[in-house]
């Protein structure tokens, strides 16, 4: 009787035991319990996606599994008859790492709005910022980083810092070579926002003061992130005609400094040498990769580009900054030197509007001034005939006329390029986009263009799916493993156990970048579930509120 009664205890215990409890809140809430005396027993998974097609982000193709999350990680992939706190049904779905874009402008925005969503909602978990540099000085770096980390942030964030913003505050915005001592402040600066965690130096060689800059100017700036681990990333000098010789610069200083060099949005931006100049692009990298020069490329994936209407405007013209520009555009005399310099080319300066193939392939994106507004979206070739002006100087009094940055859309670009370079494997994705302040609105550059609301998606489903340049899954590695690779980022970019669940779920069906360059803040479709850190952040395309994102610290970061 005594070990029948001692056998029933037992048998009660081990129901009691074996009873499903739920699991803390992501939000870190504690699980509640009945009582002191009762102890309970969280879920297996935080969260199960259920019955996707799995892309590992490797260029593997995609397999039929289950994916268990725990604790912001993958912690199973397979066949998972545990439950999660939370089920997501992936079925008929396809599941992969969460998207990198790896030529981001969000710097300026995400201390005042984290959300990120324009970016979360076509699939992009993680960007790397800093084609112009931190917005603020290398100094309150760690300031800046630790405002992101205190308000919350909805993606992971990294950032580069600019050799710009190191050599206007040793000498301003002049066009002359540095001192030996404004040298000494510039690698000071370089050094300083290295060991703050910067990713490693850019530039953007097509706007002054950048483009004052020699070659061994910026390999003595590059040095200093050598040392750190850190990355050269470049708008290269031309982008045009000039295009091959830009990319080699990129490579010498690359290979003088003795670090890796990213070239930021490739393309030929030249008509004339449209389905030539790519390939040539392609043997003159894969040309130093043999030899060991650690150089690749990212791309957007729309044939116009976006940038300020002062870019049309010889370099020279811009020494001295803004209102020095603005002044010289009111003389009449300079003017005319500027518009001989449109047919003749200017020492050190491409020309985009060549480069447009002439001002019919300019298009006002953002005037800047409610009174030009309704010149938004009109030619500036347009723009000239109604105002009865010459195109030339329709385009300089709107920027004379602008309280910011008078934005222009560049058209530029053949589809057929685009395709080739998507086909180099050492290529990843970047949109030259930022986050967006308001859902639905502009990036922080103030600059409507398409890529900022679909580029990501536009990948996958416009040149994987449905032209087949490339596959599914590469279209995935081009913006999953490749760049984490590129940027070392651990343990991030795939979903392997141990890794950071980062996560974006989309129907391969009905994904669509929908954003176009006549409405171009349109949300895609088809991006169904992202996770950032193992936490739910769209869900069935809503925000939900949740800033689960870190900060990417550079491999020089100290403490």
């Amino acid at each position: 009787m005594k070990n029948s009664i001692l056998l029933a205890a037992l048998l009660l215990a081990g129901c009691q035991a074996s009873t499903p409890t739920t699991r803390p809140s992501m939000a870190g809430q504690a699980a509640q319990r009945p009582n002191d005396a009762t102890p309970t027993r969280v879920s297996d998974y935080d969260i199960v996606i259920r019955n996707g097609r799995v892309i590992d982000g490797m260029g593997n193709p995609w397999i039929l599994a289950d994916v268990g999350i725990r604790d912001g990680r993958f912690a199973k992939i397979g066949r998972i008859p545990e439950r999660g706190t939370k089920e997501i049904d992936a079925k008929g779905l396809y599941v992969s790492p969460g998207w990198i874009d790896m030529m981001d402008q969000s710097g300026s925005v995400l201390p005042r709005n984290g959300n990120a969503e324009n970016k979360l909602r076509m699939g992009v978990t993680t960007a790397i910022g800093g084609e112009g540099g931190f917005p603020v000085p290398a100094t309150r770096i760690p300031e800046y980083f630790g405002t992101l980390e205190r308000q919350g942030i909805s993606i992971n964030f990294g950032s580069y810092y600019s050799q710009t913003q190191a050599r206007t505050l040793a000498m301003g915005h002049t066009a002359r070579k540095p001192t030996p001592d404004e040298m000494a402040k510039m690698q000071a600066s370089m050094d300083t926002a290295m060991r703050a965690g910067a990713m490693g130096m850019t530039t953007a060689l097509i706007y002054p003061p950048s483009s004052y800059t020699t070659t061994d100017e910026l390999v003595e700036v590059a040095k200093v992130a050598a040392r750190y681990g850190g990355t050269y990333a470049s708008h290269i000098r031309g982008e045009g005609a000039e295009v091959v010789q830009s990319v080699r610069e990129l490579i010498e200083i690359a290979e003088r400094a003795g670090l890796q060099g990213e070239i930021f949005h490739l393309k030929a931006a030249y008509r004339p040498g449209w389905g030539t100049l790519m390939d040539s692009v392609r043997r003159v990298i894969e040309a130093a990769r043999a030899r060991g020069v650690d150089v690749a490329a990212d791309l957007y994936v729309y044939t116009a580009g976006g940038t300020g209407v002062e870019a049309t405007v010889p370099s020279w013209a811009q020494e001295g900054g803004n209102d020095s520009l603005k002044a010289r555009l009111r003389r009449p005399e300079i003017r005319a030197r500027l518009k001989r310099e449109l047919q003749t080319g200017s020492p050190g300066w491409w020309n985009i509007v060549e480069a447009a193939g002439g001002w019919d392939g300019v298009v006002l994106a953002n005037a800047q001034n409610p009174a030009n507004a309704k010149w938004v979206g009109k030619s500036i070739s347009q723009i000239a005939r109604e105002m009865g002006k010459d195109p030339a100087d329709a385009a300089w009094d709107l920027v004379l006329e602008g309280t910011g940055r008078v934005t222009a859309i560049y058209h530029m670009m053949s589809e057929p390029d685009i395709e080739t370079a998507l086909r180099f494997p050492w290529t990843s994705i970047g949109s030259d986009a930022g986050a967006a302040l308001n859902p639905g609105g502009d990036d922080g550059l103030g600059l409507p263009h398409p890529r900022g609301y679909g580029n990501a998606v536009r990948v996958v489903s416009r040149y994987a799916r449905d032209r087949k340049v490339i596959s599914v899954e590469e279209a995935i590695r081009k913006q999953t493993s490749w760049p984490a690779a590129r940027m070392k980022l651990a343990s991030r970019g795939s979903i392997k156990e141990g890794h950071w669940a980062d996560v974006t779920i989309f129907n391969l069906e009905t994904l669509d970048d929908a954003a176009t360059y006549e409405k171009p803040i349109t949300f895609p479709k088809g991006i169904e579930y992202v996770l950032v850190n193992g936490q739910l952040t769209i869900d069935r395309g809503t925000h939900t509120g949740v800033r689960a994102g870190r900060v990417l610290y550079g491999p020089g970061k100290t403490n």
